[in-house]
């Protein structure tokens, strides 16, 4: 099976939907909205996603108090407990990859779950296709 293995090289970023769930998980969930502005707001190349860079971003415009108090940035700064000016960049770093890695390892759970439940679905599947050509073999010898 193709299994995504967490490579920090390779993809050092934090999309919608990963974001999404962090904010879940810091039990702060936000809107599609919400999320989308979050992103725009530090998404400094435009690419959709946050970079390890522009989640620094984040801390230092916390920091400087540029961010809005019910922004959802805001929430997040306060939530995640890193103080990028005692903490420095690798407390940041190391929270943003942990960060990363959770997601990618609760992305890979949902597929082995999901994978798990397609194929008991092609066994009973298979089962009854087995059990109907059995019938019919039976009525044949009637």
């Amino acid at each position: 099976m193709g299994e995504v293995v967490y490579d920090s090289e390779k993809d050092n970023f934090i999309d919608l939907s990963e974001l999404k769930l962090m904010m879940e998980k810091l039990g702060a969930p936000q809107t599609h909205l919400g999320l989308k502005n979050m992103i725009k707001e530090v998404d400094e190349d435009l690419d959709g996603k946050l970079s390890f860079r522009e989640f620094l971003l984040i801390f230092r415009k916390a920091a400087a108090g540029e961010l809005a108090e019910d922004s959802g940035l805001h929430v997040l700064a306060q939530l995640s407990e890193i103080d990028v000016s005692t903490e420095g960049v690798k407390g940041a770093k190391s929270f943003f990859e942990a960060k990363v890695q959770a997601i990618n390892t609760a992305n890979r759970f949902e597929a082995e779950i999901r994978q798990e439940q397609e194929e008991k679905k092609k066994q009973a599947e298979e089962k009854k296709q087995r059990q109907a050509a059995f019938k019919e073999l039976k009525s044949a010898f009637k």
